[in-house]
């Protein structure tokens, strides 16, 4: 299938802008055939760290625009690098706000997880002189066995959690061998397990309870909805040249319709808030990072969620049997979009409408 950069503007990219996007993709493209994706795309997102400026920064759309590119070509890709470069752009924060963080020495030539699930038992942190200790276990880390180094949150009392900076590598953590395998159909390789610690060595970043407060933590869950975006564009492309090989009934034809209008839709929240985010919305703007990403979250969930269901009846088992890449891109979007908790995220988003006390309707 041929891929093309996608970008969050219908207008046509500028030509030195979209000769970026080209690269990109035949980059992706590259990693996305090596004989190991993961190691590739985690190179992959070394070289982008100093490519990709973090979101809120003036140039928020083009960032979530890498994300959904690289969705669209490979989504074990991107559900690689967009940890990473989540990391980063939380690090930046805490040094523009002159916050706790670790020096800029260890954190060079790093791959980076960010680790906030809760388990059913806690991650403790004492403080330890100028860092802090690690004991606990810490359920469901992405590429734990793969990355050098992680952001993960801990409990520094019985109400709070801190965000740390751990090296995965480091004396005091191995992976919970005991947890459950990881059996997945879709992401196969971004292989999720546990990790335990027995007073591993880390640094804090920010304070406690900055990690959720910061507004970045709303435009960092926005980026992951411009990777499901791209997800949901790579498989609607499948659809999209199926028809242009062999002449659509009207039900294709209606499927098709209903695909861009639902991407349509989807895309537009990204860029709206990717201008929100870099202030073009101004202080103004009714609705605040929180409620704006969550918008842009159920949004997004919906129409990727709309194109998988609309491909399927389309296309019919076909692809799914024998189109290896179609098949794994499918597993690959159902699988992610499951980190969108549906009904809860929902009542949540209603409940910050509320507590904000206004909407943009």
């Amino acid at each position: 299938m041929t891929h093309t950069p996608v970008p969050l503007s219908p207008l046509v990219l500028p030509p030195e802008r979209a000769a970026v996007a080209e690269r990109l993709v035949l980059r992706a493209q590259a990693t996305a055939a090596a004989p190991d994706r993961v190691a590739a795309a985690l190179d992959l997102a070394r070289d982008l760290s100093t490519e990709v400026a973090p979101p809120a920064l003036g140039d928020t759309a083009r960032s979530w625009e890498v994300l959904a590119t690289l969705g669209a070509v490979d989504l074990t890709v991107a559900r690689a690098v967009e940890p990473h470069l989540d990391a980063l752009a939380i690090l930046d924060q805490a040094r523009r706000e002159g916050r706790p963080r670790p020096d800029d020495a260890a954190v060079a030539g790093a791959t980076w997880g960010v680790y906030a699930a809760e388990g059913p038992e806690r991650l403790r942190a004492e403080p330890d002189g100028d860092g802090w200790r690690l004991s606990g276990p810490k359920a469901w880390c992405s590429l734990a066995a793969r990355v050098s180094h992680a952001l993960v949150t801990a409990w520094v009392d019985d109400e709070r959690r801190g965000l740390f900076a751990v090296e995965l590598r480091g004396p005091g953590v191995r992976l919970d061998e005991d947890g459950p395998a990881w059996v997945a159909r879709g992401l196969a390789e971004v292989v999720s397990t546990g990790l335990v610690m027995d007073g591993a060595a880390a640094r804090a970043v920010g304070g406690p309870g900055w990690y959720l407060d910061r507004p970045g933590f709303a435009w960092g869950g926005a980026g992951v909805a411009a990777v499901w975006y791209g997800g949901a564009v790579g498989v609607a492309r499948r659809l999209r040249a199926a028809a242009t090989r062999r002449e659509p009934d009207q039900v294709a034809l209606l499927h098709l319709g209903a695909i861009d209008a639902a991407l349509g839709g989807a895309r537009a929240l990204l860029a709206e808030a990717a201008a929100q985010a870099d202030g073009a919305g101004g202080p103004a703007g009714r609705d605040g990072p929180a409620v704006v990403a969550a918008r842009v979250r159920q949004g997004v969930a919906d129409a990727a969620a709309e194109v998988l269901d609309r491909t399927g009846r389309a296309l019919g088992p076909g692809p799914l049997a024998t189109d290896e890449e179609h098949a794994r891109r499918v597993a690959d979007l159902e699988l992610y979009l499951r980190q969108h908790h549906g009904e809860r995220d929902l009542a949540q988003l209603g409940r910050l409408l509320l507590d904000q006390g206004s909407t943009s309707w």
